[in-house]
């Protein structure tokens, strides 16, 4: 688990695990306060059916730990679960607090769940090529936690035998220093598994934009718009 989120301590590293857990209850059942105070049904079947499926790909992601034959299918389904629901929940929520008819509720769903997968794609792939300074978290705690993410799933479907063999080992824990690390990094490099998975980061986000076709152009696209570029621009 990583120390560091947005370039600060996090809280469980200042305060440990017991505090941090409370108050994120705490957070938890304050939105959802707030969420009956707004008012509206939708909105509250909207984020609650989001909490469940996040906390469902989670799950599905602690399954997946440690195992290098998680597929990329399993791999797409996991970070539409714990990522792209939140992305996509807020954006349709956005329309329906504003009294927008049901395409355009529709058409923002659509942007935050490609934005949402796009945005995750960005950060599996820069736990490996980026750093603390940059990324606002420690670099190559993915590989130190067994995570299987795209770049390590692709990279081991195309690697020798002897480059699986590594995987397994470095995946499981049994070896996964910064020697390791930084062999992961080579190998990674040589297999085009990272840039393949900012090459399929930048197709979601078309996708987002896509998803933006019908609206008029304006301030609020612009933003909407710019706010893929950076998910992706942020990489490097």
């Amino acid at each position: 688990v990583s120390g560091l989120r947005r370039g600060k301590p996090t809280a469980n590293r200042v305060w440990g695990n017991p505090a941090s857990v409370l108050v994120g209850d705490f957070l938890f059942s304050r939105s959802f306060e707030l969420m009956v105070e707004d008012g509206s049904l939708k909105v509250l079947k909207i984020l609650s059916h989001a909490a469940a499926i996040i906390a469902e790909g989670e799950v599905a992601q602690l399954t997946a730990q440690r195992n290098v034959e998680t597929s990329e299918d399993r791999y797409l389904e996991i970070i539409t679960a714990k990522t792209a629901a939140l992305f996509a929940a807020a954006c349709q929520i956005a329309a329906i607090v504003a009294e927008r008819d049901a395409g355009v509720e529709a058409a923002l769903e659509a942007y935050g769940r490609n934005l949402g997968i796009a945005f995750q794609l960005v950060d599996d792939a820069i736990d490996y090529v980026s750093d603390a300074d940059t990324m606002g978290k420690d670099a190559g705690d993915d590989f130190r936690d067994g995570k299987i993410t795209l770049p390590v799933i692709l990279a081991y479907a195309r690697g020798s035998e002897a480059d699986r063999e590594f995987w397994r080992r470095a995946m499981s824990g049994r070896a996964n220093g910064e020697a390791e690390l930084a062999q992961a990094g080579a190998l990674l490099k040589s297999s085009h598994a990272v840039a393949d998975t900012m090459a399929r980061a930048r197709h979601y986000g078309a996708r987002a934009i896509d998803a933006l076709a019908g609206f008029p152009g304006g301030a609020a696209k612009t933003a909407l718009t710019e706010t893929v570029e950076f998910a992706i621009a942020r990489a490097f």
